[in-house]
């Protein structure tokens, strides 16, 4: 079992930046790629970013140029950090570890975390 915490999440305003957290722990061995999906009200969640062991990455086309996904292995963390925020971000986070990345493609494990809010709003 792997288990997820995300953490950053918060109230900022339109051109502001957060920076998002998930901390992996328990079967640690098993994770290789990690991503971030978000899902806002009435729409179906979606892939932000993924970032394999390598630390090769792809994005979403809304996000490209804005978000940056990063990863720590000392730590069992990965990052993304979230500048020139816009309203259409407000969605809540969630992580995804243990997928598989291939071809430049992020396939989703089991394990997420329980989510964070992010909202972008004045």
């Amino acid at each position: 079992q792997v288990q997820l915490v995300e953490s950053g999440g918060g109230l900022v305003q339109p051109g502001g930046s957060l920076r998002l957290s998930c901390a992996a722990s328990g079967s640690i061995f098993s994770i290789n790629a990690m991503g971030w999906y978000r899902q806002a009200p009435g729409k179906q969640r979606e892939l932000v970013a993924a970032i394999s062991s390598a630390s090769s990455t792809t994005y979403s086309d809304s996000v490209k140029g804005r978000f940056t996904i990063s990863r720590d292995n000392a730590k069992n963390t990965v990052y993304l950090q979230m500048n020139s925020l816009k309203p259409e971000d407000t969605a809540v986070y969630y992580c995804n570890a243990g997928g598989v990345f291939s071809g430049g493609n992020y396939y989703i494990s089991n394990y997420w975390g329980q989510g964070t809010q992010v909202t972008v709003s004045s």
